[in-house]
């Protein structure tokens, strides 16, 4: 099954724009898509397209790459040959799939970009981790683009929900309520959205099988043993702490504070942790939240990286990852999630949907907290920080993300007496429709994808 997908109209945008001059390479974690979109984007904007998946290329594909770029006309008349493909100036798209498995026809792209015959494409999982490109040369020539699982809109395009998704807009823009069901429709489709995800495997899965989540669950477990098989493949010496870092996300998120401490450890041990975290990040399967100790004009530059909290991608595999199989299978834990009958912190599943699709909206993940020494803990603790990206005037977004419908806003409101000349808006994301308190804007979590 095929999604409609915003990365199209982006990479229709280079096509036209562009013309030739630059490579695209998408970037994303495995199963989210890239390939599928690449070859429709092949079908429909094309004469023709050609695939060539490094996972299964020939020895002799792989040869034009090592012996024949001296003489592209050679080059392309064999890769024809081989492919049964013809190719048409300026009107063929040539796909390097799995590019990270055969690094130098990413290096390629320099002089076949140069020669400016026809379009590339490249794709490629943990394509930057060092192991994949320290013996080439990176092209310049090369635009990086990246591709997340499904994002809610997305989700509702994929439901054919296309009016729902009008007016929740509208009302975000106007910040005025849904009408009572129609909010009502939107929650049951989100918390559809969080316990299925957005990896097309999982969603084609659930609606072949007349919305069945164990169907959608069976596949987000073949996921989830991919990524355990990527790791254990990878060159990394550190790929035990790795597997454990990528396996404790339920837990650690499950605690209170949900932060991994990376300066309570040892300094040798901390530094190979540090690298995980990296590797997890750079692979695209973790969404990586850095604490921001002074929130100002540029979150980058307020980044401490002693304190970081670890986010599935996806949180359809999180809660996956959260209960085994025999469980789904034994009891009806999607069942309970939907009407909040499980002893779980659900919570943890609602803070990293939001991270997911803060994340979706091209947001960077930072957080902030401060310490108070008389009382031993935390006294503001503030979930996410967003900013609008105006040099002119930059503002702060502070944003508390509240699972259930009775919650106090302590942390908030002392985070906004500190800091009100930075803050543009402030936000509670909770379960009830929009509304305010006390100049805070409280919006359900399906307007995340406004942000």
């Amino acid at each position: 099954m095929t999604f409609k997908r915003k990365i199209y109209d982006k990479l229709l945008q280079w096509k036209n724009n562009d013309k030739g001059k630059c490579a695209i390479l998408i970037e994303g974690a495995r199963r989210v898509g890239k390939s599928t979109i690449c070859e429709e984007f092949g079908k429909r904007e094309y004469k023709s397209y050609l695939v060539i998946d490094f996972a299964i290329a020939s020895n002799e594909v792989k040869d034009l790459f090592e012996n024949k770029l001296t003489d592209l006309n050679t080059f392309f008349m064999l890769l024809s040959a081989y492919s049964g493909t013809s190719f048409y100036e300026r009107d063929t798209l040539i796909i390097f799939d799995e590019v990270q498995r055969f690094p130098k026809a990413r290096q390629a792209i320099k002089y076949l970009v140069k020669d400016g015959r026809y379009d590339y494409i490249e794709t490629g999982s943990l394509i930057s981790i060092k192991e994949n490109i320290k013996d080439i040369v990176i092209p310049s020539e090369e635009r990086k683009i990246n591709m997340s699982p499904l994002d809610f809109e997305e989700f509702l395009w994929a439901k054919g929900e296309d009016k729902l998704l009008d007016y929740i807009k509208e009302c975000f823009n106007d910040k005025k309520p849904l009408e009572t069901i129609l909010h009502n429709k939107a929650m049951l489709l989100f918390e559809e959205y969080m316990l299925v995800g957005g990896m097309p495997q999982s969603l084609s899965a659930y609606l072949d099988g007349n919305y069945d989540f164990k169907q959608s669950d069976i596949a987000k477990r073949m996921i989830l043993d991919l990524y355990k098989d990527d790791i254990a493949k990878s060159k990394t010496s550190l790929k035990e702490k790795i597997t454990r870092l990528y396996d404790n996300i339920p837990g650690n998120l499950s605690k209170h504070e949900k932060r991994v401490k990376l300066n309570s450890l040892d300094t040798t041990i901390r530094g190979s942790y540090e690298d995980s975290i990296f590797w997890l990040d750079d692979s695209k399967i973790a969404n990586i939240c850095y604490k921001t100790s002074d929130p100002n004009s540029s979150l980058a530059l307020t980044k401490d990286d002693s304190y970081i909290k670890c986010y599935n991608s996806d949180t359809g595999l999180l809660i996956s990852q959260s209960f085994s199989e025999k469980d789904v299978i034994s009891s009806n834990i999607y069942k309970d999630l939907l009407t909040g009958n499980v002893s779980i912190n659900e919570g943890m599943f609602f803070e990293n949907i939001i991270a997911q699709m803060l994340k979706a909206n091209g947001y960077d993940l930072y957080y902030y907290s401060k310490y108070n020494e008389n009382k031993h803990r935390n006294d503001i603790e503030i979930d996410f920080i967003i900013t609008n990206g105006s040099n002119a005037n930059l503002k702060i977004y502070p944003i508390e993300v509240k699972s259930g419908t009775r919650y106090t806003y302590n942390s908030l409101k002392k985070f906004i007496d500190i800091f009100k000349d930075r803050i543009g808006e402030s936000y509670i994301i909770h379960p009830r429709n929009l509304c305010y308190k006390e100049n805070i804007i409280c919006i359900p979590p399906y307007m995340t994808m406004c942000l």
